[in-house]
């Protein structure tokens, strides 16, 4: 009866059963972790290090739970309200060589021409066929690969550097702050410039 009238989460597999196993708790499916009072759930056990740090976050601060990442060798934490398949979820490594240099590529040059047909092009492959191929072995589209890798970049730059976001918008292939703001409000819900300022090190303003 712990969770009873309350809203709570878990690992996305087990929602539906928490929710018809226990119809008194407000069960969300979506977010990563869920403060209700003084009780949390969270998603799963990496997002259970979200939760951990957004209350080491509330108890000592910002500077203290970004140090905290950092030695756990974590990114950074994120939102509660962030969707569990996020876009820091990794794909799978694709089996095929030539796949697997794509993967890399897109990491290493997320501002270059990313669409389908170039990326088909450097594995040698037609456009539908490649499509098919990687959706297969990484488990998404390539254009879903393409839009995690350019906000995972994004985000390093905003916390990593003092570059301007317009500068950060073409170095990720975004082209305009506009799209980059999009992409951020869409993940992550909130604004680039908001982002910046939540997570990284005052020190480094």
């Amino acid at each position: 009866g712990l969770l009873d009238g309350r809203r709570a989460t878990t690992h996305w597999a087990f929602c539906d059963k928490l929710a018809r196993d226990h119809p008194a708790v407000e069960v969300e499916p979506d977010p990563v972790y869920v403060r209700d009072g003084h009780v949390a759930t969270s998603a799963g056990v990496t997002a259970g290090i979200d939760l951990a740090l957004a209350l080491v976050e509330e108890d000592l601060g910002r500077e203290a739970a970004l140090a905290v990442a950092r030695a756990l060798v974590v990114f950074l934490r994120r939102p509660g309200n962030q969707a569990q398949f996020s876009v820091q979820l990794a794909a799978q490594t694709a089996q095929r060589a030539p796949l697997r240099e794509v993967q890399q590529w897109i990491t290493e040059h997320p501002g270059e021409d990313l669409s389908v047909e170039a990326l088909a092009a450097r594995a040698r492959l037609s456009p539908r066929h490649f499509t098919r191929a990687f959706r297969c072995e990484t488990g998404v589209t390539p254009g879903r690969y393409v839009d995690r890798t350019r906000l995972e970049h994004a985000r390093r730059l905003l916390e990593d550097t003092a570059d301007g976001v317009e500068e950060i918008s073409r170095a990720c292939g975004y082209g305009t702050p506009e799209a980059m703001r999009r992409a951020f409000v869409k993940a992550l819900g909130s604004a680039p410039a908001e982002y910046r300022r939540r997570f990284r090190p005052a020190s480094t303003h």
